[in-house]
Order: C-alpha cells, then structure tokens, then sequence
C-alpha cells in the first residue's frame, strides 16, 4: 500500500497526459501509486497511460466506460484508493516536483485537516506562464468564502483517507446530511469538487496553504471556459446548499450569500425587484451570522470587506468602494477580475447573469 494515491482522470487528453505524469514521476516523495482513470479515450491516451504502467509498477490504469460524468469516474478511483491520503492531479497539469512533501507536511501540522490545498501558476496551452492564481490560506477566512465561490483549486488538493471512509464522501452527492432529502443535490459534474469541498468547509475541515504546488493549465477546452453559464447556475445552488448547511448545523436563521457571490470573476445581476438599500441590509444580516458563528478574525474580516464593496451594484460606487478597500488589503487578481468585470459589462450594456434572491 502506498502512502499516496493519485487519482489522474482523463478522456482524449493527450495533448498534456505525458508532461503531467512525468510531473508525478519525478516527484522528490516516492511512496505513491498513480492510478489513471481513462473516460473511453480515442485519441491514444489511454494507451500512452499503459505504456506508462509498463515502465512504473507505481501507475496503474483503468477504463471506465460507464461512469456518470467526472464525479462518477473519480467515485469510481476513490474505490480503489488503499492509503493515507488521495491526491487528486489532471490530465493537462503539471506539478511541482515537492508538491507532495510541501501537502504531507502541512497535514502534519495540521491533524485536524482533512483537505489540503495550495496555489497554482496558470499557464496557458503551449506551457506559458500568464499569472498566479492565490487562494484563501487563513482558516476562518476560507471557511467563509466558501459561500461566495471554490476557494480551493481542484487539482491541487490532497485528502485524508480515513475521513473519506468515514463519512462516506463521494464526488456528486449530500455525505453531511445535515439538510432533509428533499433539498440534497446531486452533481455529476462542472462544479463536483465545489460540492463537495464545499461540503468539508461548513465542517472546517479545509485549508490552504502558502505554496504554489502546480501548473494548471488553462485552454479552450476548460470546462469553466466552455460551459461558463451552465457552470454558474450549478455554483449558486450549491452556494446556497452550503449556507442552509452550515445554517442547520449551527441553529441559525438562513442566510443568502448569492448575490455577494463571484463565480468565474462574475458578478450577479439582482433582479429589478430587489432594492440596493435591502441588498444592503441582507448583506448585513449574513455578516453578522458569520462573524457570529466564526468569530472574529482578520482574515474573516478580509473577505467581508470585499464582499460588502459587492453589495452595491452602483458602479462608480462599486469601483470607489473597492479602491478604499485595497487602501487597507492586498490586491487579489480575482477580486479586482470581477469588480472590473461588472463595470465593463455595465459600460456595454451586456447582458448580466440574474439571480432571483430568496425571501428571507
């Protein structure tokens, strides 16, 4: 039994496949198995990860023609995990030749931890760098952001297999039940790892650190670049499953966190209904609930801040209120993505993606 599996999906990805076994290959920790879950490739992948497998008795291979989109073939990999911590790693990613000491120590430091995440360098399709994707590494702060977007990059994570065994955790489905059936989602796929991620974050059991561990790759073929819409619609259900959640969880009255909500550096519409002055109170009212239940924390206070420049939706407001905020925070390149974004597509007179708010 290896200490590490990792779980490599694929389906016609072999533009990439080699670099990111290579990447796991070269890895300065040995004890690991890396088993490859091909989705019924055409394109010689499936048969490049058998050449693979020929070479390291590490890799192992497998063909699941019948799963249910990326949640049913990464189901189908944590069946056959038999270690210490699952590792996830994608078909067109590369990673960081210490990437599994840096996550093997940081669980180290942190027991409590089941889900270990870091950030990544984007590249584009022929390998060049175009910038650094930062994710939240203060706990309180990740546990919060949770509710406004995936504050954890997938392909970076790495996961304590006692606590999948033990809550039964699975890509796609409830494993918290903390909601009746009736309001349990089921996602095969676009947003499973915010799903489920999501999940272990209303039981605080996330963290980042501050360690770039990949290359992640992004191109035509992402799903968030080809399925943007359809993406969206998926992450404000269960954005607002998350906060229903960890509401049920703590006795305390509902809150909803989707219009503060920045998925894909997208702001949301509210309707015409919806005044700005009762935008405002709800926002208030979701504050006080987190800060409440979190307690207080710069890093709570961080992403409030910024998810209050959000509760405008004046767009010289929004702008002159989000410079304030950077006078007293570090600039992040998706918080300014997405203020910029909402002024661009105001200026353009676009049109915006709507989300009807619940009656609170």
């Amino acid at each position: 039994m290896a200490k590490i599996d990792v779980l490599l999906p694929v389906k016609n990805g072999v533009a990439y496949l080699a670099e990111a076994i290579d990447s796991i290959i070269n890895q300065n920790f040995s004890d690991w198995r890396l088993i490859v879950l091909d989705h019924g490739s055409t394109d010689g992948s499936y048969e490049m990860a058998l050449d693979y497998a020929k070479a390291d008795q590490r890799i192992v291979v497998f063909q699941f023609l019948d799963a249910v989109g990326l949640s049913g073939l990464l189901n189908k990999g944590l069946e056959l995990c038999q270690c210490d911590f699952v590792m996830r790693h994608d078909a067109d990613d590369v990673a960081f030749p210490d990437r599994m000491e840096k996550s093997l120590a940081a669980f180290a430091r942190h027991p409590h931890i089941d889900v270990i995440g870091g950030h990544a360098l984007k590249i584009d399709g022929a390998g060049k760098e175009t910038g650094l994707i930062k994710v939240p590494t203060d706990i309180a702060r990740l546990q919060a952001a949770f509710f406004f977007k995936n504050p954890i990059i997938h392909p970076t994570v790495m996961m304590r297999f006692s606590t999948i065994q033990a809550l039964a955790m699975r890509y796609g489905i409830d494993f918290i039940n903390l909601l009746p059936e009736s309001e349990q989602l089921v996602v095969n796929g676009l947003a499973e790892d915010y799903y489920l991620f999501g999940q272990l974050g209303v039981l605080g059991k996330c963290l980042n650190i501050d360690e770039v561990l990949i290359k992640y790759r992004w191109h035509g073929n992402n799903v968030g670049a080809t399925k943007f819409l359809d993406q969206i619609s998926l992450s404000i259900k269960i954005s607002r499953y998350l906060a229903a959640s960890f509401s049920a969880r703590h006795s305390i009255e509902r809150f909803d966190p989707a219009p503060f909500c920045t998925y894909g550096g997208t702001v949301l519409e509210i309707v015409p209904n919806v005044s700005h002055h009762d935008l405002a109170g709800r926002f208030n009212k979701m504050s006080d609930t987190l800060s409440c239940v979190l307690g207080k924390s710069n890093g709570l206070s961080r992403e409030l801040a910024y998810r209050k420049v959000l509760s405008t939706r004046h767009t010289l407001c929004m702008l002159i209120k989000y410079m304030f905020f950077t006078l007293k925070n570090s600039r992040e390149l998706d918080e300014w993505y997405a203020v910029k974004n909402w002024v661009t597509r105001k200026i353009k007179r676009r049109q915006f993606v709507s989300v009807e708010l619940l009656d609170q």
